[in-house]
């Protein structure tokens, strides 16, 4: 019997998933209650046919594509123009994580009063905005990476401070999800590998991060197990349709898992892609092993149970050092940060802003800027026995 990949989930929330889904685009937005949506992508995205046709089926939506790879302050205002020039009612948020992110926060801020750094993922700052003033969302993912197409936040660059920031508010959190794995076919083996291993990360760091909270460790450890089966064979071949439907769900699943914490790897990520501009997911799967070696003692008796998931034979954290070693390698991940362009300059800027990163609280043991800067050290030279 052919296993079918089409079915509707209500957590978090409502997610449209299947092959051709995107074809339900024009019924998501009415449900949602949009007439003249403002459709978010990125600049590399604008003329695909996938955004011709999901302009072609929305009469009164506008095209807004100046979204950069790593999504600025300056990204948000100029969408937030396109939005009140066109009378937008809402936004579909198309893309990968950029412009997910870009798409969320525009609609967040169509009806908010104060700037945009004032609801920076702080205490409780995000009760500074009207709940009323949120526009809605439907997300439309075309990678399987960051699972921002069911988060409630976005992660934007101060272009002045080169920050990344967090803007966080409940009600950011789409209304609507289209999970079409059709919409990834054909995605180029190393954004297929870097956004894939981005998704990964998201689940191990989730299950790894302190605090109770077994439905995030649920998602985590599935989210892991479906990834080592599927994306290899999204690499391999990227027209696996069965292999791109598990990777969007795993993608999904890592960023509602995350919601319990992150960590280093995350903290050290966010101010390398702001100071070199590098790939998110990418420069995460290169930092993995390195935090993984730094939180040895704390994450051993979890890298057990993802050792035996994973069906290793000897399920200890070295078995797991070792896979996650062969696995990045499988995928054409670099060994260290150099290889993507990242220099030493920069070090203990990155460590003093890792240690402020939100995701830093999240790390299975507490962590300094100067614990933070080593690390990042030793994945730049790419010598990991320098974390003992």
């Amino acid at each position: 019997m052919t296993k079918s990949w089409r079915a509707n989930w209500n957590y978090p929330t409502r997610i449209w998933a299947g092959p051709g889904r995107i074809a339900e685009l024009s019924a998501g937005c009415a449900q949602l209650g949009m007439r003249r949506p403002l459709l978010v992508t990125d600049s590399g995205l604008k003329e695909h046919p996938m955004i011709r046709s999901a302009l072609a089926s929305l009469a009164s939506a506008t095209l807004f594509s100046d979204v950069k790879g790593n999504p600025t302050a300056g990204n948000v205002a100029a969408g937030l123009a396109a939005f009140r020039d066109s009378g937008a009612d809402g936004v579909v948020a198309f893309g990968g994580g950029s412009a997910l992110d870009a798409g969320k926060v525009i609609a967040f801020m169509s009806g908010q009063s104060r700037p945009l750094w004032d609801f920076e993922d702080i205490g409780d700052w995000w009760t500074r905005a009207d709940p009323a003033g949120i526009a809605p969302v439907v997300a439309v993912p075309t990678t399987a990476g960051t699972g921002s197409e069911v988060g409630r936040a976005g992660v934007i660059l101060n272009e002045h401070t080169h920050q990344k920031k967090i803007i966080f508010h409940p009600q950011m959190m789409p209304g609507i999800v289209i999970s079409d794995p059709a919409l990834t076919l054909g995605l180029p083996p190393p954004v297929t590998a870097a956004t894939g291993i981005d998704a990964f990360v998201h689940c191990f760091e989730a299950y790894c991060a302190p605090g109770f909270h077994p439905l995030a460790d649920g998602l985590a450890l599935e989210g892991m197990r479906l990834i080592a089966l599927h994306l290899p064979r999204a690499y391999g071949d990227g027209a696996d349709m069965e292999a791109r439907a598990n990777m969007l769900a795993a993608a999904s699943m890592g960023a509602a898992a995350f919601q319990k914490g992150l960590g280093a790897v995350h903290a050290i990520a966010h101010p390398v892609g702001s100071w070199f501009d590098t790939h998110h997911g990418l420069t995460n799967g290169v930092i993995l092993p390195y935090v993984m070696r730094h939180n040895r003692h704390a994450i051993a008796d979890k890298s057990v149970i993802i050792a035996r998931l994973l069906g290793l034979a000897n399920p200890n954290f070295d078995a797991l050092l070792n896979w996650v070693l062969h696995f990045r390698r499988s995928l054409g991940i670099p060994d260290s940060l150099a290889q993507i362009g990242v220099h030493l300059d920069n070090a203990t800027v990155i460590g003093t802003e890792a240690a402020a990163d939100p995701s830093a609280g999240g790390n299975p043991i507490p962590v300094n800027a100067a614990a933070l800067e080593k690390i990042f050290r030793a994945a730049v030279v790419g010598d990991l026995a320098a974390i003992e």
